[in-house]
């Protein structure tokens, strides 16, 4: 499933435009992903919880070259699933 076929789904539900359905489904990601820019948890009830949390820098290694190199610290997306959705899927 991909962002095009939930946004026939809610067209299914709706039944408002295509383009309706499509700006919705944007309209709900961007939401999620303006919350973690800003450094908020977004939680979906029944589905879970969006946050993001910090990775320290470190020494890697460029697989190339062999050369050891040094990444930098930075937040990365986590996605923490609700029991309904666990128990959904089982």
């Amino acid at each position: 499933m991909n962002k095009a076929s939930i946004a026939e789904k809610v067209h299914e539900m709706l039944e408002g435009t295509k383009a309706q359905a499509e700006k919705t489904v944007d309209i709900v990601v961007d939401s999620i992903v303006d919350g973690l820019k800003s450094g908020e948890e977004v939680s979906i009830a029944g589905l879970g919880i969006f946050s993001t949390k910090m990775r320290p820098a470190r020494q890697g290694r460029n697989p190339r070259t062999g050369e050891s190199i040094q990444i930098q610290a930075m937040r990365i997306p986590k996605f923490r699933a609700a029991k309904a959705l666990k128990d959904a899927v089982k």
